[in-house]
């Protein structure tokens, strides 16, 4: 039976599940605003049009349940898959002879496409065989339809989801009509190689357009995958480095991301990102790990999940950010020189800004967790990202376990325990991060040499032995990335480090849902590094690693500190209730040189990450 041109494949859902740390932030997850958002939030409540009702009929279910259900299953937790079982059967029997589902009063293709991404993952964890014929009823439909009703507005934008459920079905029954399906609605999908490597306009976007809208950039990357896995040309990969290259050069911020105050806004650290667009190019850079086959893909997964994912919720993930900032001194209530915000975009809280956030950020951390192991060329397991966890996989009728313990990205250490009843040969392929060029690998007490392909994966092929282990160990040094004007981000790994500042929360009164918050800096924020300090400079600064607490990224336990050293500038103000710009580097100053906190990105929702540098004169007072 033919199938798509995939170089990886998704194990099933559930069968990477979170330990350490990630647990905790799973759980925590489950405990906030995930698990109790059906009592907090009417758009997801029993009056939901997915529900049956006569409530919201568009997108908000199904995206809460695209975030809801891998969550009930890499926790195996039976209260939130009862939660989700639910809305699967209202909407597995919502079908009408034609093969359309869900609200009969919105036809919007868009929710649609969610909707059936929800329905994958739920065939993929529990193998439920009324899902392969339901698609197959409303793959129908569509191709039936689409002629005369074509892709248009968010749609035509998101097309490659559709693609991808098309091509899930594809895998699992061989029918070559759904293949020539995949391509008329690639061929009614916006043409996001052309208009990201072409066309793409530098700047803040004056105006709405679906192309510049943050999320759908975020989602029309993944464009090229899709049509990859129908035709297998390699002209797709390189498509979508170029247009990566394009948008990075135009809009990249310094953690890696590029901005979208809702709309495209330019490389600036004071412009937003939205937490839609944070989960949603995670989805994308998941899938193009899988179709493509690049480690480079799960370098940026992990730089996106491990700083901008945490930061765009508080600490316990009560509430969350509908725009967060890379240069980020203020939390508040104040109109910003953002493309298109309100003033409450900013604040931590439960629908700040519009709902679409509230429904969409529960996917990112349980999709990571799946995503972190795939199986790869004849089976091989392949580290696609680095996380504690616990993988079960069928590798030519043997059970095989992996027991993944590390800190990582707070530690350098990632230690694999294998479990089987038989020794077994196989293939385990580990990701060496493009930063690290002094990786160390040990397997079952023996040095191995570590050579990465072009790929970015170092292969072990071996007769392996129950308790055999492997020891990968990834040097992580401080490292800066240059930006405009002279200024520098850092990076440690994959975690990009910030000048920390101290933050007083202040609870909004009546406020909706688990929690509202805006915070005011109790330091000055306002400090550039020196960097060419004689006898010291970033090789200098001490690094201090802590055990990982039980709220991974609070800012008070974070697991990671730099101890830099900088000073105060005093011309460098707010403007807009924002960080204005960094002065122009260096910036001569009398101040004095003091030690300033770097720390993890994800747990400092105060931060600079874009730092002007100083030059003191040669009589500067340090401390």
């Amino acid at each position: 039976m033919s199938t798509s041109h995939a170089q990886l494949h998704e194990l099933p859902l559930g069968a990477v599940r979170p330990r350490g740390w990630l647990l905790k932030q799973l759980r925590l997850q489950a405990a906030g605003q995930t698990g109790r958002l059906e009592e907090i939030w009417p758009e997801v409540g029993p009056d939901s049009g997915w529900l049956g009702g006569d409530g919201e009929s568009w997108e908000r279910g199904p995206y809460y349940l695209d975030g809801l259900v891998p969550l009930a299953y890499v926790l195996d937790d039976a209260d939130l898959q009862t939660k989700a079982q639910k809305w699967i059967e209202a909407i597995l029997g919502s079908q009408r002879a034609d093969g359309q589902f869900g609200p009969t009063h919105n036809l919007d293709w868009w929710p649609r496409m969610v909707a059936l991404k929800v329905l994958t993952q739920y065939a993929d964890a529990t193998g439920d065989e009324r899902v392969a014929p339901f698609l197959r009823r409303y793959f129908e439909h569509q191709r039936q339809a689409l002629p005369e009703r074509p892709l248009s507005s968010w749609g035509e934008a998101r097309g490659a989801d559709n693609v991808l459920s098309i091509m899930w079905l594809y895998d699992r029954t061989g029918e070559d009509w759904l293949v020539d399906l995949a391509r008329t609605v690639l061929s009614q999908t916006h043409d996001w190689t052309r208009f990201l490597t072409e066309e793409l306009p530098a700047g803040v976007t004056p105006y709405f357009r679906h192309l510049t809208h943050g999320p759908n950039v975020a989602m029309g990357l993944k464009t090229p995958a899709a049509a990859y896995l129908v035709d297998g040309e390699d002209r797709h990969a390189t498509d979508t480095a170029r247009m990566w290259q394009n948008l990075s050069r135009l809009h990249g911020q310094v953690h890696g991301m590029f901005s979208g105050d809702e709309w495209l806004g330019g490389p600036e650290a004071h412009h937003g990102v939205e937490t839609c667009q944070v989960v949603e190019l995670m989805f994308t850079l998941e899938q193009l790990a899988r179709v493509f086959g690049d480690g480079r893909h799960g370098d940026l997964l992990e730089q996106m999940a491990y700083n901008l994912l945490a930061a765009s919720n508080d600490p316990r993930m009560l509430a969350h950010q509908y725009h967060q900032q890379a240069n980020q001194v203020l939390v508040s209530f104040a109109q910003r020189d953002w493309s298109f915000s309100g003033p409450d975009a900013n604040v931590f809280g439960l629908e700040p800004h519009f709902g679409c956030c509230t429904a969409n950020l529960h996917q990112g951390w349980p999709k990571l967790v799946r995503a972190l192991w795939m199986s790869g060329p004849d089976e091989a397991l392949t580290a696609v990202a680095y996380g504690p966890c616990t993988v079960d996989a069928d590798i030519a009728g043997h059970a095989v376990r992996l027991d993944v313990d590390t800190s990582y990205p707070f530690d350098e250490t990632i230690r694999i325990t294998v479990s089987l009843d038989e020794p077994h040969d196989f293939a385990v392929r580990l990701r060496i991060p493009a930063w690290c060029d002094s990786a160390a690998l040990m397997v079952a007490g023996e040095q191995v040499a570590v050579a990465p392909g072009g790929d970015g994966y170092v292969t072990i092929q071996r007769t392996w032995h129950d308790s055999d282990t492997v020891e990968l160990t990834l040097p992580m040094q401080l490292r800066t990335v240059p930006r405009e004007s002279g200024a520098v981000g850092l990076r440690l790994g994959p975690l990009v480090m910030v000048h920390a500042i101290e933050e007083i929360w202040r609870p909004v009164p009546d406020h909706a849902g688990l929690g509202e918050w805006e915070l005011t800096p109790r330091k000055v924020w306002n400090c550039g590094l020196w960097l060419d300090e004689p006898g010291g400079g970033v090789d200098s600064w001490p690094v201090e690693r802590r055990p990982v607490s039980d709220v991974p990224f609070d800012a008070e336990a974070a697991p990671v500190v730099i101890r830099a050293r900088g000073a105060m500038i005093r011309d460098w103000t707010l403007r807009e209730a924002s960080a204005a710009p960094p002065p122009p580097s260096p910036v001569v100053t009398t101040m004095p040189v003091l030690d300033l906190p770097l720390k993890p990105y994800g747990s400092a929702r105060l931060r600079v990450a874009e730092l002007p540098t100083i030059s003191p004169p040669p009589d500067a007072e340090t401390h």
